[in-house]
């Protein structure tokens, strides 16, 4: 096995301090300060929370909820694909069967981890009876404990489809 030799670069001190680079870099932060203090009708400033984006399109992936069937029950049968397809892990499901006479179970809990879960769609994909989806546009949640963002079914239920604007 051969070692590869990799020369160092930056055979004087100036170089080597790496002097010329830090003045670029503040060369370019300068320009752009003095030229937004000189014009500040240029700078687009958005007052969130207050103020909330208006170009959130369809295809954004926002928290998760469940849909429901004609008859007002749960779409989802409780086959553990999306949990299985989450690369963070986030998704837990206890099954139960149907108390309606129909042959299938159903979730007695449907648990998403919102800390853990990266917004992948993986678990939307997975889901072969278009039970989940992340189409609610939102895109903020803000609590105080760690316990709050673990939103249950009755929550994945409860969230709404994101109302487009014309």
């Amino acid at each position: 096995m051969g070692i590869k030799i990799v020369p160092r670069h930056g055979k004087n001190f100036k170089d080597r301090a790496y002097l010329p680079a830090i003045f670029g870099g503040l060369k370019v932060t300068f320009k752009h300060f003095f030229t937004n203090l000189k014009d500040t009708s240029n700078i687009k400033t958005l007052q969130y929370p207050e103020e909330q984006p208006k170009d959130i399109t369809p295809r954004y992936r926002g928290v998760h909820r469940l849909t429901k069937r004609e008859d007002e029950s749960v779409r989802c049968v409780a086959c553990f694909m999306c949990a299985t397809a989450c690369p963070a892990e986030c998704i837990f499901i206890e099954a139960i069967e149907r108390e309606d006479g129909v042959d299938e179970k159903m979730p007695k809990r449907f648990d998403i981890d919102l800390l853990e879960c990266v917004f992948c769609g993986g678990c939307v994909e997975a889901c072969p009876c278009d039970a989940i989806r992340m189409d609610t546009g939102i895109f903020t949640f803000v609590k105080s404990k760690r316990e709050d963002f673990v939103i249950t079914k009755e929550q994945l239920l409860a969230n709404e489809p994101m109302k487009e604007e014309k």
